[in-house]
């Protein structure tokens, strides 16, 4: 520890290295194979759990590390810098947790929160429909009372971690009559052979090739009234709507670092090749560019990181979470485009860093609310 530096940074950069070296040495190695699969093996899970790196902002006495979203914060730059898009963390350690925990009566957030933070269980939330996209108030998936159960119908899509997931929150007209005030939120404990419940295919996309993104089809899925989230039906809209800016600045954390890392990777590359008998990075071109990406880097660091605090004392409005996504996504996909021009023809191949970091991050400004969506979102506050 340095003279100036407190307990909490010391404990964040331990963190770091931690979250560092399993990254780099656990799960990224396996790209290909988790690729090739379109999902990650549960195992690499269980391992962050055993490491302590799942729920860490979760409270001890619900299996949590006891942390703050500081932990996170280091947990996603960390999986971003060490090369791994497989594991969707951002959902299953970064959102769901937290649904449980503001939201779940207490038996649940005891039974469902641990098996999270172990590993043992997979966690996803189901709100994108095939014909809604980020219009939530006008999903279709209705869950009908039933005794003391509801039966759920529909289908979802876009379902990050939909293929291993244990743990799902669905997103379900409890009255379709009542536009957003009649979507709710219920929790349902599903495997493969759980009767109503089907995962559909794993979708193949552009990039993060190796995280599965799925469709589930839900007929007559009987889930406990009791694992509604919330006192009453009827709250998921606004549920969703205070839980959205966390999710927004998850978004911003990835973005920032994936900056990072595209100007780091870039700097090493032009310094080392040669052309014209000289590095790249002589070239006058090569040197304004990188000046100009680091500037940007620097810049959204610097509004993250002012946001990651804001959020850390509950001042996160919605509108700013809604600017961070936007502008740090868009900062993002520009950056690392030009990181790929200056690598020339070997940024369009995929074993260079470079060119994986073009497609896994393209998708930045469409999930979490497309950016168009948060414009609109952030005029409304104007």
């Amino acid at each position: 520890m340095t003279a100036t530096e407190t307990g909490a940074d010391a404990e964040l950069r331990g963190l770091a290295e931690l979250a560092r070296s399993f990254f780099t040495e656990q799960v990224a190695p396996r790209r290909e194979e988790f690729a090739e699969q379109g999902f990650p093996d549960r195992e690499v899970y269980r391992k962050a759990g055993e490491l302590g790196l799942l729920c860490m902002s979760v409270p001890e006495e619900y299996g949590g590390g006891g942390g703050t979203f500081a932990h996170e914060a280091v947990l996603f730059t960390e999986q971003v810098k060490g090369g791994d898009s497989s594991m969707q963390l951002g959902v299953h350690t970064g959102i769901v947790p937290h649904y449980i925990l503001s939201y779940a009566s207490e038996d649940n957030k005891k039974r469902w929160l641990p098996k999270l933070a172990s590993g043992e269980w997979v966690g996803a939330i189901a709100m994108t429909e095939p014909g809604t996209g980020s219009d939530l108030q006008n999903i279709a998936t209705r869950a009908v009372k039933d005794g003391d159960d509801y039966l759920i119908s529909g289908a979802k899509t876009f379902i990050s971690n939909g293929r291993n997931c244990d743990l799902l929150i669905i997103a379900v007209k409890t009255d379709p009559t009542q536009g957003a005030k009649g979507v709710s939120l219920v929790v349902a404990e599903v495997a493969d052979d759980t009767p109503g419940f089907e995962r559909g295919r794993i979708l193949k996309k552009v990039g993060q090739k190796g995280q599965d993104t799925t469709e589930l089809f839900f007929e007559n899925l009987r889930v406990p009234r009791a694992n509604l989230l919330g006192a009453a039906e009827g709250l998921g809209f606004f549920q969703l709507m205070e839980q959205l800016p966390q999710e927004r600045l998850i978004c911003g954390v990835a973005a920032a670092a994936a900056i990072e890392a595209a100007v780091d990777e870039t700097l090493a590359y032009t310094k080392e090749r040669t052309a014209f008998g000289k590095p790249l990075f002589a070239l006058q071109n090569t040197k304004f560019e990188l000046a100009d990406c680091a500037t940007i880097a620097t810049v959204v660091r610097t509004f993250v990181d002012d946001a990651v605090a804001k959020h850390l004392r509950g001042e996160l409005d919605v509108k700013t979470a809604a600017m961070v996504k936007y502008w740090t996504t868009e900062q993002q996909t520009q950056v690392v485009d030009r990181c790929v021009q200056l690598h020339g023809g070997y940024g369009y191949m995929e074993e260079y860093p470079i060119a994986r970091m073009w497609t896994d991050g393209r998708i930045a400004r469409i999930y979490a609310g497309a950016n168009e969506v948060m414009k609109d979102l952030i005029a409304r506050f104007l």
